[in-house]
């Protein structure tokens, strides 16, 4: 096994690989910025570097900084985790050529699909259904992108080739917003993400949000561990997922899975990672693949019993798979809540000190979380403080116990969006199933 691993991140996902790291016998080094010196996991690694100031620029996407933490303990992998450097591949790269393993996928993957243009490539050639679309990055000839959209049908959606998180798109309703449209989202794009190539998708009106995880060996073999609803967004940032989907029928979900395994042998795939789908009227449609471990991890590990972070590290450690396709069995329901330092109505951040801290208990009740009495949430990093879980043998139990913890967590000295999550379990709608990825937002007046 791997001797000693760089956990390049923070929070509840730094502590979630440090504690899967300490399972499997591999000593850990904690990287973390001035402001973060206090964090939990700092405390309980191994080793500890200090990498730069709370600046996240200085210091967690500081990539000679994390290499040069790995130099200095004689480390030999390192962990991205989420965000940050998680799917850089110029990063995956260095880490590579410094001669450390690089606990995720290979570069020319996270290039690969970190280009939406060249993913919805692949994965038609691959099989995997597509959002109908342009089939390649929008030219300056605005004929060619009118017929393109009237071929597709209003409305339509303008993307950044290289968005994420909810940036760089825009939906047109008609040809004559389609110029400006594109002009817009075309400069956006290159500020943010230094690349303005943008294409054109069909706009799905009432879609969900479902997702598919997948491990790889680099053997060549491929699992796949069901899928996630995720639907519960605003602003494209999700609030609650849950797993399995619900209404998803059995042959739909089996033949999803096995196209996106058939995809990872296609591209060579390593590791985690996470097939992204829109979903309406009984039809898949890919719109990205996320190469790395995902906040929402937890419900499929509560389903599938498999700790996807312990099988990160034994597929970094060149091992195979320890399961088949055959073995995978799902168990019952789960269903998470993000945490957030912020305000319940208006959404803003509210960093301060925790002056109290009670966590929920009870059966199938699971907190990932750093917090602790006397902690200071920062301001300069996500809101997310916690993720709570909830897993039982139905989704009806499931969110009866979620109502429950939502009752007994307390989180003192901070605002929390806690009261919408104890608005969010009650709503009829949510509770029937299959609710779509504008209704929270149309639920809180947001458009």
């Amino acid at each position: 096994m791997l001797e000693k691993v760089v956990i390049a991140n923070r929070g509840e996902i730094a502590l979630r690989i440090l504690r899967a790291c300490h399972e499997l016998g591999i000593k850990t080094v904690a990287v973390f910025s001035e402001v973060d010196r206090e964090q939990k996991h700092v405390f309980l690694a191994d080793e500890a570097v200090c990498i730069g100031p709370a600046a996240s620029a200085e210091s967690y996407l500081n990539i000679p900084a994390v290499i040069s933490a790995a130099e200095v303990t004689d480390a030999v992998a390192i962990h991205p985790g989420y965000g940050f450097l998680a799917e850089n591949a110029d990063f995956a790269e260095r880490v590579e050529k410094s001669g450390f393993k690089f606990i995720g996928p290979r570069a020319e993957t996270i290039r690969l699909m970190g280009d939406k243009v060249s993913a919805i490539k692949t994965m038609k050639k691959a099989g995997v259904p597509c959002v109908p679309g342009s089939d390649g990055p929008l030219g300056e000839d605005m004929e060619e992108a009118n017929r393109i959209a009237k071929e597709i049908g209003y409305p339509i959606i303008i993307k950044a080739s290289g968005g994420g998180g909810g940036r760089g798109m825009r939906v047109v309703h008609s040809e004559a917003s389609l110029r400006n449209a594109i002009s817009m989202t075309k400069s956006e794009a290159a500020v943010a993400f230094g690349n303005d190539m943008v294409y054109m998708e069909k706009f799905l009106e009432h879609p969900r949000h479902i997702e598919v995880q997948v491990l790889a060996d680099e053997h060549g073999n491929v699992i796949h561990l069901g899928e996630r609803d995720c639907s519960m967004q605003r602003r494209h940032q999700k609030v609650i997922e849950e797993a399995p989907a619900p209404g998803i029928s059995d042959t739909i979900r089996k033949d999803i899975g096995e196209r996106c395994v058939e995809a990872c042998v296609a591209i060579g795939y390593r590791g985690a990672g996470t097939f992204e789908f829109l979903y309406e009227d009984g039809k898949f449609y890919f719109i990205e693949m996320n190469t790395r471990v995902q906040v929402e991890h937890t419900v499929t590990e509560m389903i599938s019993r498999v700790d996807i972070v312990k099988e990160q590290l034994r597929i970094a450690n060149g091992e195979v798979l320890q399961y088949k396709q055959k073995n995978i069995h799902f168990h019952g329901h789960a269903i998470e809540c993000r945490i957030n330092a912020e305000d319940p109505e208006t959404f803003m951040p509210s960093p301060g000190t925790v002056e109290h801290f009670h966590p929920p208990g009870g059966p199938g009740i699971r907190v990932d979380t750093h917090l602790y009495q006397g902690y200071k949430v920062p301001p300069h990093y996500d809101s997310m403080i916690a993720k709570l879980v909830a897993h039982s043998e139905t989704r009806e139990l499931a969110f009866a116990r979620m109502k429950l913890a939502l009752t007994e967590i307390v989180i003192e000295g901070i605002k929390t969006n806690i009261p919408l999550h104890q608005k969010l379990i009650d709503d009829a709608a949510f509770m029937g199933g299959g609710t779509d990825i504008h209704y929270l937002e149309n639920k809180l007046g947001l458009k």
